[in-house]
């Protein structure tokens, strides 16, 4: 969900470990801006109407089509940031198979609103908790986003320090024999 610390992870991926990633949610920016939009509610409306046009793991076919890139650069590895949804984790988990590894973050509801609400650097400017309610209850009742969190194969709990949070990933990481560079 937003707000749960999944951005704070990847950034750590892709810095510690030079892992590449792929953001779901810069597709749909790239979308509201190419529409000439700009602001919380077109996004909603954008992600929602591409699901409409394109169905429901859309943001899944243009992710795997941006990994492809990478596999075929040599990497073994690409992270995904951002699946929502369980169109979208089917999607990938019948392109990828059993490669597939999802990793849940999540945090308590009022901890998360207050952390985006905190936000300086974000494409989305909340004003309320309110807002940040609506998108949670969008996200769960249109984008299916309660089947990946779910079905993950690891969940973080990140109601600590990002350190904390972060040497949890770090000890998941090496289990798995991915190794900082």
């Amino acid at each position: 969900m937003p707000g749960s610390g999944k951005g704070t992870c990847t950034n750590h991926i892709e810095t510690a470990y030079k892992l590449p990633v792929v953001h779901f949610g810069t597709m749909v920016y790239e979308e509201v801006q190419r529409r000439g939009l700009d602001n919380v509610a077109d996004e909603a409306f954008v992600r929602e109407d591409m699901r409409k046009q394109d169905g429901t793991a859309v943001l899944a076919k243009h992710a795997l089509r941006k990994a492809n890139k990478y596999f075929n650069e040599g990497h073994t590895t690409v992270v995904f940031d951002g699946l929502y949804s369980w169109s979208e984790r089917n999607y990938l988990h019948n392109k990828i198979g059993d490669d597939l590894l999802l990793i849940a973050v999540t945090a308590p509801r009022l901890e998360r609103y207050q952390r985006i609400l905190n936000r300086v650097d974000s494409h989305r400017k909340y004003t309320s908790a309110e807002q940040i309610m609506n998108r949670d209850i969008a996200q769960i009742e249109n984008l299916e986003q309660g089947g990946p969190i779910a079905f993950a194969d690891y969940t973080f709990v990140n109601d600590g320090s990002v350190d904390t949070l972060l040497r949890s990933l770090d000890t998941l990481l090496a289990k798995l024999d991915i190794e900082q560079k």
